[in-house]
């Protein structure tokens, strides 16, 4: 089965335990990560991780599954696809 379908069947699905730890299935990709901030492709969009001293514990993108140690803080969807954000700040303003 092609990577692409095998990433489309999978289901998204978040469990946070006492702020402290999160595990993400449906995981794409990781976009960008530090201690206050992990960005990631999911199947459901983008998802933003805010907190403090945030590691990645287990990242296995063959089974979509990311594990978060740390003070979990925030967890964001972005609205934007891809697509809406190319063209900039001023494309976005004037429509």
């Amino acid at each position: 089965m092609p990577y692409d379908e095998m990433m489309a069947g999978m289901q998204h699905r978040l469990e946070l335990d006492g702020r402290e730890r999160l595990v993400v299935s449906g995981v794409e990709e990781v976009e960008r990560f530090d201690e206050e901030e992990i960005v990631m492709s999911t199947t459901a969009g983008t998802l933003v991780v805010g907190g403090m001293n945030l590691h990645i514990g287990k990242l296995n993108l063959d089974g979509g599954e990311l594990h978060v140690d740390g003070t979990i803080h925030t967890l964001l969807y972005e609205d934007s696809t891809p697509a809406d954000r190319r063209g900039g700040f001023l494309r976005r303003l004037l429509g």
